[in-house]
């Protein structure tokens, strides 16, 4: 039986269990319900698993059909975001709260897909089904990596659903796909006084409005404009009552980047700026940036397999190039610091459907991507099966 009748049949089945997750989200290292959903379903198609318990992963385990053959391994992320969800769907979140903003949901029915697909005719490999915890925050993929599950692993897939593509397109490219993304918090600590007497105080709101100010000439005045790089300020926290001279403030945001070089640039400039600025109005500024995740950098080989596998599914006319590297940013980069691999994206947007980013409470995604996904990861694990044969 063909991939593509053995997709149409599956279907419906594809578009419950997204329907299932999509009802319970649950947040990082929170995954329990849906960890059990996955493991009903493992069970059901008669797939060994492993389980850590509440906070770790699920990883199914399809054996090879002959000694010998690599190991490759599919990913899909079970946490859902914070937020309310805006989409009327009869089947919309039942958790206040909290819903599948990022098409997670997807993704698991999508690697569901694929081993419903796989294990009707096994191909020369071990396959590993990872479900991970915890991409939106945590970095899940280092909990995998840590638990050493994933030793011996050949080749390593992964993918995400978006509305910039319509369904029946596959972006895949090779080298950076997503940016590095850190976090800064900066306090700045003056000396607060009353409204009336601002020369008995040493204002925080006004140092941080002049570092928000400062701080958004780093990327348009020190950095070469060729290479992509952002720093935003999402957070500001200040004063407490109109006629009070604030004492402290609070900056929150985030530095995005994709060369290391640029990123350390705009790491030593934002804590020259903010000793300058503390130093011009005698207030003490602290700069604290926390490490987030690594670039996205699909490696050669693998990068090959993955568009034969997306033209053995949507034809020449669906694969998409990428213009630039995404500033968004994913945990999966942790997986290809350690593990040959690639990660795609699937349009999931129908033609004449508006455009809802990622993590919006109206996002939701045309269903017909499921079997799309399904048929490209069980396509490219039977790609990479046979090419990377020879190497275990």
């Amino acid at each position: 039986m063909s991939a593509t009748i053995d997709a149409q049949s599956i279907y419906p089945h594809l578009v419950e269990l997204r329907r299932s997750f999509h009802r319970h989200p649950e947040l990082a290292f929170e995954e329990e319900h849906t960890a059990g959903l996955i493991m009903q379903e493992l069970e059901r198609l008669d797939i060994d698993y492993e389980y850590s318990g509440k906070g770790g992963a699920v990883v199914g385990r399809l054996p090879a059909n002959r000694a010998g053959g690599p190991t490759i391994a599919l990913r899909a992320e079970m946490d859902a975001l914070p937020g309310a969800e805006n989409t009327d769907l009869p089947f919309a979140s039942t958790i206040k709260g909290k819903m599948h903003a990022c098409g997670h949901d997807a993704h698991m029915a999508m690697v569901l897909g694929a081993a419903s697909l796989l294990v009707r005719e096994p191909p020369p490999a071990d396959v590993m089904f990872v479900f991970q915890p915890a991409e939106e925050r945590g970095g899940g993929a280092r909990v995998v990596l840590n638990s050493g599950v994933l030793n011996g692993v050949h080749a390593i897939f992964g993918g995400h659903v978006t509305h910039h593509y319509r369904v029946g397109e596959i972006m895949v490219a090779h080298g950076v796909i997503t940016a590095q993304s850190d976090r800064f918090r900066i306090e700045v600590h003056g000396r607060g006084g009353h409204g009336a007497r601002p020369h008995e105080a040493t204002d925080a709101i006004v140092v941080a409005g002049l570092l928000i100010t400062a701080i958004q000439t780093l990327v348009s005045r020190e950095i070469n404009p060729v290479y992509p790089s952002v720093v935003t300020i999402g957070r500001l926290e200040a004063g407490s009552a109109p006629n009070v001279i604030a004492e402290s403030a609070l900056l929150e945001g985030s530095i995005r980047t994709t060369l290391g070089d640029v990123r350390e640039q705009l790491h030593t400039g934002l804590k020259r700026m903010a000793k300058a600025v503390g130093d011009l109005h005698n207030a003490n500024v602290t700069v604290a940036i926390e490490e987030g995740y690594p670039p996205v950098v699909n490696t050669p080989h693998e990068t090959g397999i993955a568009f034969s596998a997306a033209r053995d599914v949507v034809g020449e006319r669906g694969l998409m190039a990428m213009d630039h590297p995404s500033m968004g940013s994913e945990d999966f980069s942790y997986y290809l610091h350690a593990i040959p691999g690639c990660y795609v994206r699937f349009g999931a947007r129908r033609a004449e459907q508006e455009y809802i980013p990622l993590h919006s409470p109206e996002f939701d995604i045309d269903e017909a991507v499921l079997k799309v996904g399904a048929r490209y990861f069980e396509q490219v694990t039977r790609r990479a099966s046979s090419e990377l044969e020879g190497r275990a």
